[in-house]
């Protein structure tokens, strides 16, 4: 995982617990056949491709209350 791109991507989101959770879900897509949604021209680990699309604003999250 590249550091750059994790500083990147921890001053979008804030909450390690939830940064941790956006990208596991997010390589596990892409693990399973889901498409990046960046384009690269080098090749990259499927945590620095979620990272990636986090910094450029490609996937994001929505937290909820339980009732």
């Amino acid at each position: 995982m590249r550091n750059d791109y994790l500083q990147a991507a921890q001053n979008i989101i804030k909450d390690p617990m939830i940064l941790i959770n956006v990208v596991s879900k997010r390589v596990k897509q892409l693990k399973f056949g889901g498409r990046p949604l960046i384009f690269s021209l080098e090749k990259l680990e499927p945590e620095d491709i979620a990272l990636r699309e986090i910094i450029e604003g490609k996937i994001s999250y929505e937290l909820y209350a339980r009732k």
